[in-house]
Parts: C-alpha cells; structure tokens; sequence
C-alpha cells in the first residue's frame, strides 16, 4: 500500500491543515471543536504532520489543544515514530525545541531500534544533535540490529562535525555485535577525516573485531590509503595478526587486493618474519593467489622471497608452485596475468623443483615449459637425469616437450631408451633421430627399430638407410667437444667465426623446421 499520499476517507482535516502548515487554518478547526488526535491509515495523528512537515507553531497549537498532553506528545504512528522521532529526522530544529519543552520522550525506540538521536545523526542535523544531547539524550544506547551507537553512525555517514560533537560525549570503544568499534567503521568506509578526529581524542587505533580483523587490516583491503595513512601516524601497529592462525597481517590484505600505494607503505614497516618464517604465510603468496602481478612487483622488489615458505594454509610448497597450478585452470582472460606472475617470479631466481618440470612436461599449460627453461634452464647433475626419466614416463607428450629439451641443451643420447624407441610415436621417433649418428646405433637398439618397422608401427626416413652427411657428422663431433648445454647456447654459437647460415646449421634449425613434431602454432611460440 502507498503511505505517501492521504487518502481522504482516513485523514482528518486538522491533520491535512498541519501537514500543510496552515496555522489559522488549525486554529479555526480547534476552535469549532474538531479532535486534534484522529489518526489516519498510517497511525499518524495531526501533530506527527505537523512534526513531519516542520511547522512549530502548528505543533505549539496542537500541544495546547490535547486533553493529555502527556500521552499525546509520545504517540505513535503504525511504525512506532514519535513527533519527536519524525522532527528529528527532517532537522526540525523549532519543532524539537517545542516537542522536549512540551515533554518528549527522547529515548523512546522506533521498530527498528531507532531513536530521535540516531534519526537526526543518521540525516546530519547537527543542530539537532546537539539539541538533543544537552537535553538529556541517551548517547551510549544501540540504534540497530547489529548494535550500532551514534557515534557509529554519525562516522559511518562521514558526518565530520557531529562525529567531532559526539567523539566527547560517546564512550569511543563502544562495539556492536562484530566487535567493531566507530573507528573501525571510519576505517572501513574511508572516512579518513572522522577517523582522525576519533584517534585524536584517544580511540584505540588498534581494536580488533571478533574475527580479529583490525583498522589498519580492513583500510588496506578497501584500499582507504588517506585512513592507513592516518592510522600508522597514530601508531597503528602493521604486525598485529588479524586471524586466529596468526599469519594474516595488513600488507596481505593490500597485496591480495592490489592496494599498489597502500602496499608500498605497509612494507618498510612490516616485519619480515612473514616473508619466510615457519607456519606464516608471505604476501607474495597472496598476490600469486589472487593473480595481482602488480601486488608481486613491489614485493619482490623490496627483497621479498620469490620462494617464501611452504604454505600449509594454501597448500603449495612456494609461490611459483601455487602460480603454476593457477594458471592451469585460469580462464582466458586470467592466463596472461598468471603468466606474468610465473616470469616475475622465475626472473627473481625462484627455485623449480623436479615436480614442477614434471607438471610443466605435462603440457596442460603450453607457456610453462619453455619459461621455466628460459628463466631456470635446466637442472644439473643427478637432478638432470631424473629429469629425463620424467620426461620418459611423459612419452605421449614427447611431441611437446621433446624440442624444447633438446633445445634447451639436453644430450640427445639420454632419451636413447626403450621407452622412447618402443612408445614415441612415427613422427617424434624420425624428428629424435636426427639429432644422433643413426648409423652407429646399439645393437639392441636396431632391434627395436627392426622389429617396428616390421610391424608398420615406425616407417623410417629414406636417408636414414644412407650413413650420416659428413656436415651432420661433425656437428656432432662439436656438440660432443663442447657439450650440449654450451652448445645450446645462441649466443656462444653467434661468436663462431663462421657465417650466420652455418650458426643454424650447428644449432639444428634445419631440423627443427624440416621435422617439427609440434603444432606449427605452438612451434612458432617456443622455438
């Protein structure tokens, strides 16, 4: 039903006069003995018009027509409002004047829990307030389902002149149903310049909400840079943890919401001990987490670990492990923020493990391999050669991972195995052996291939029945000579005093184009 207009049938003429705020008009319907207490379909009586529309001297004539002024000045609408809770809300300010004058009850509470105090700070009328208070009003009381005071709200609307008024009037650590305190609320909203005048008059800058949650730790989520500003100028402390588990620090809340600025401020003045201490948890992890590479920059450039600890909380050993497995169910347009992430952390020296070159193997994630292989390269000694045997259980992906690691200097004779000679498909088989003597070949070997040719399993290129061309023979005397880690090398080829065209003949490029086992796609990408 629409309260907003007044139906006929249910509004008293008196009370359509004080709406309208025709004194004489009341005062001729009073004097011809009209009854100036007739509610209408809202409950509301002429004097909650009057109240409602600001018009004091209506209200001055009604107070002195009713038979009980007493009960009449604290009458209530169907939605339990006062004239005193109506005047206060509108700030009217001669109207509140007259209605306390004339006995209001000040505290009386609306459905809501609401009260003519809360009204007039909830609309800014600081007159009123200020009225209201010096008259005796209840300024400790909770105005709300979740228990708010005044002064949570006068802060919560960024009403700077009432919240500096009720700041010496309110208790200041008064809390609501979450533990949270009006400075809190200052923190939260970003209502730097009422938190300021709450820290000024001594409100704990620290408090912490039942969640633990502080000040400082939600100013930097909602990213409020002027608040966190204001609070660490009043000794907010930066390392009081804001979670049971005692990891949870306010630089992770502005590196998981990407607060660049507020971030910058938190780092010199949180201590480290979260960047690697056991059983917290490093910032870095939360930008990885939430894909904020601009989070990560700041963070590493200030001397944070790209490798941080391992995270129980999250379930990764170290943030590169974490930016891995994300970018493997990324959507599409998160790949490229993920990716980033990795190289950012590659490049700040991030250790790779054996299990992250085993999932890179995989190729789930095309990008993985080769920026690992740019950025870590390969590992050494026995780390080599299990490697290797990673790759080999991975032989159905050898069409991915194959010219990569070959590329990236692995010797070619460590796949020379039964699982790559038996389960590597024709076209990878062909594209492994032109980067060995095919002609020299173990015996046991030759079976192998013997038997799968028979079988029509392998059909051999035709210059594989012809020994090797001598250029081909002696690149592979000089890959042997120098290794194949160097020989990978671009740059140690290009200072060969020979020309460009045979410094791709040395590197295998005519083998790389001739005999590519990868899609040319992915090909045209990585190598």
């Amino acid at each position: 039903m629409d309260f907003t207009e007044c139906y006929q049938d249910t509004c008293s003429a008196v009370g359509l006069a004080a709406r309208e705020g025709k004194i004489r008009q009341v005062q001729r319907l009073i004097q011809k003995g009209y009854s100036v207490d007739v509610k209408d379909n809202r409950g509301w009586n002429p004097l909650h018009e009057a109240a409602n529309a600001g018009s004091a001297e209506c209200v001055r004539l009604l107070l002195g027509a009713a038979e009980n002024c007493e009960d009449y000045i604290n009458s209530f609408t169907h939605d339990s409002e006062t004239p005193l809770y109506l005047a206060a809300k509108n700030g009217h300010l001669r109207v509140v004047k007259w209605l306390i004058k004339g006995g209001a009850d000040m505290n009386r509470e609306t459905n809501d829990m609401s009260c003519p105090l809360f009204a007039a700070v909830d609309g800014g009328h600081r007159e009123v307030v200020e009225l209201l208070v010096r008259s005796g009003a209840e300024v400790n009381g909770t105005h709300s389902p979740s228990g708010w005071s005044c002064l949570h709200q006068a802060v919560y609307k960024g009403h700077c002149d009432i919240a500096r008024f009720l700041a010496s009037k309110c208790s200041l650590e008064a809390v609501d149903d979450y533990g949270i305190t009006p400075l809190f609320v200052a923190a939260q909203y970003g209502h730097h310049k009422c938190l300021e005048i709450l820290a000024d008059e001594g409100a704990n800058v620290n408090c912490q909400a039942k969640d633990l949650a502080t000040p400082l730790l939600i100013a930097a989520q909602e990213g409020h840079l002027a608040c966190v500003g204001v609070l660490l100028a009043h000794n907010a402390d930066p390392n009081l943890y804001c979670n049971e588990a005692q990891w949870q620090l306010p630089i992770h809340a502005a590196a998981q919401f990407c607060r660049v600025s507020i971030l910058e401020r938190l780092i010199p003045v949180t201590n480290r001990e979260c960047d690697r201490g056991e059983g917290k948890v490093s910032p870095v992890y939360l930008a990885v987490l939430s894909g904020q590479a601009d989070s990560l920059r700041p963070l590493l450039k200030a001397g944070y670990s790209p490798d941080a600890q391992s995270c129980k909380q999250f379930g990764y050993e170290c943030p590169l492990d974490m930016a891995l497995w994300c970018n493997s169910w990324s959507l599409d347009n998160e790949c490229h923020q993920t990716r980033e992430i990795a190289q950012m952390l590659l490049s700040a020296g991030a250790t790779v493990s054996l299990g992250m070159y085993g999932f890179a193997l995989q190729g789930h994630v095309p990008e993985h391999l080769p920026l690992i292989l740019e950025y870590a390269g390969l590992p050494q000694g026995d780390k080599l050669a299990e490697l290797v045997q990673k790759a080999l259980e991975e032989v159905h992906s050898a069409p991915y991972w194959l010219p990569l690691l070959l590329k990236a200097g692995v010797d070619p004779m460590l796949f020379l195995h039964h699982k790559m000679l038996e389960d590597a498909d024709d076209v990878v088989l062909n594209f492994y052996l032109e980067f060995i003597n095919w002609k020299t070949l173990p015996s046991n070997t030759l079976q192998i291939l013997s038997r799968r040719q028979a079988e029509g399993t392998w059909i051999p290129r035709k210059h594989f029945e012809c020994v090797p061309a001598l250029s081909h023979l002696c690149r592979l005397a000089v890959r042997e000579a120098v290794g194949s880690g160097i020989f990978s090398k671009t740059a140690f080829v290009q200072e060969l005093p020979i020309p460009t065209l045979l410094q791709n003949y040395l590197q295998f490029n005519d083998i790389y184009t001739a005999h590519n086992p990868l899609p040319c796609s992915l090909l045209g990408q990585q190598i």
